[in-house]
């Protein structure tokens, strides 16, 4: 994937997602928030997609946006501290996790594993990579996306239940993270439906905007 300002492209290896970061998100996908682990799912590699538009994916008629701060990893470990993982980051993105959730539900209400639900094609819209050399850790400000001009979701960073450094050291827990790791880090309160044809942009202050259209 692309690296802001720089020919160079950042290999993929692995896609980790944290689920219910935002308290606001937890409470209106009816959980309780609160500071127990946060858990995880992943998407492949192939999720990523950086395009103009976007295939609206089959099998799905509650297609959900959730905009996130996206974490890129150039080195890694396991039973990694805070402030270890913190030295592995090397840049910051803004991803949007794409979500059928009405398989979700169903998946839920099963029992069942999430994977039809959030690890489809091009289920990863994200921006250009920022390298933290020219703009260190953002871990205040704005996060937010529109659809159609119409403000969704807003939020801040810095209302995270588990931050980025405390997130990537309990990962670390369960894996080795490695080199071209991508960590959607949560989504705050506000997801909703997108049709064929809704424009999506998503920002983050200090790391510019993602703009895409749902191609049907």
């Amino acid at each position: 994937m692309g690296i802001a300002g720089l020919d160079q492209r950042f290999p993929i290896h692995r896609i980790y997602c944290v689920g219910r970061n935002f308290a606001a998100h937890a409470r209106e996908m009816g959980g309780q928030p609160d500071r127990a682990p946060p858990f995880f799912f992943a998407k492949p590699a192939d999720a990523v997609i950086q395009a103009d538009r976007v295939p609206y994916p089959h099998r799905t008629s509650e297609l959900h946006h959730e905009v996130e701060l996206v974490v890129a990893l150039n080195s890694g470990g396991r039973g990694l501290t805070a402030g270890d993982a913190t030295a592995c980051i090397y840049g910051h993105a803004i991803g949007v996790d794409l979500t059928r959730r009405d398989l979700q539900s169903e998946a839920k209400a099963a029992g069942r594993p999430w994977e039809t639900a959030k690890a489809f094609d091009a289920s990863a819209p994200i921006s250009d990579i920022v390298p933290v050399a020219g703009t260190g850790h953002p871990r205040q400000g704005a996060i937010r996306l529109k659809v159609n001009g119409e403000l969704r979701q807003s939020g801040r960073l810095e209302d995270m239940i588990w931050p980025v450094p405390e997130m990537l050291a309990e990962l670390s827990s369960y894996f080795e993270l490695q080199a071209g790791d991508l960590v959607f880090t949560g989504t705050p309160a506000g997801v909703g439906r997108l049709l064929p044809g809704d424009r999506v942009q998503a920002t983050i202050d200090g790391l510019g905007s993602l703009e895409f259209e749902m191609d049907g």
